[in-house]
């Protein structure tokens, strides 16, 4: 029986490396913060913030493709690394080269997927206009996550991330989605207690 040879393909292996890639690269941190983890949070949190707007709001929103934009939306990262903001958003030109590097770095990583599979993945690379509120949303959760970040690092005694946090909530509250304000009312206070807090209904 003759044996068929497979061609290899690198995606799944390169996205397994998104737990190399370190954030708040300038940030003295009492505990790091990798782009795996954080992208878990932000599909969970976009996830939430879809179906807060198809229940609470009447809205025809896909959470289920809500998380998976935030799962992938900083997958380019394995290859760019993370950009401080500060640098990112420096000026105009600095953040519109770095919004082409970004495309150049998804492309190659959609080139890393068998040619019949590709497809399937475009649109969590590169945002189509039927889904620009998802895309909204997981950048409302990207921001939301940053937050968290900022409030369990203030919790830890660490006041480095005092000026993030306000600068940061006040970036998501400028969105102007009510989805936000919902989490912001109901969910985002719990991250301020202990675990015995948490535990308490």
């Amino acid at each position: 029986m003759e044996n068929k040879i497979y061609k290899v393909y690198s995606f799944c292996a390169m996205m397994s490396r998104m737990k190399y890639i370190d954030r708040w690269a300038l940030m003295r941190n009492s505990r790091k913060e990798n782009i795996s983890e954080h992208s878990l949070e932000v599909a969970m949190l976009a996830h939430l913030l879809a179906v807060i707007g198809k229940v609470r709001f009447g809205k025809e929103l896909d959470a289920d493709k809500a998380a998976l934009l935030g799962i992938y939306h900083d997958c380019t990262e394995i290859i760019t690394g993370d950009m401080p903001t500060p640098i990112k958003y420096y000026s105009e030109e600095m953040r519109d080269t770095f919004h082409k590097i970004e495309d150049n770095a998804a492309a190659q990583l959609l080139e890393m997927l068998p040619e019949d599979i590709r497809a399937e993945y475009q649109d969590l690379f590169f945002a189509r206009e039927e889904d620009a509120y998802l895309w909204k949303l997981a950048k409302a959760a990207d921001k939301i996550s940053a937050l968290i970040k900022c409030i369990e690092e203030e919790k830890t005694g660490n006041t480095e991330f005092q000026s993030a946090r306000t600068s940061t909530e006040e970036s998501v509250r400028e969105m102007g989605l009510e989805e936000v304000d919902v989490f912001f009312q109901e969910f985002l206070p719990a991250y301020e207690k202990t675990l015995d807090g948490l535990r308490e209904h």
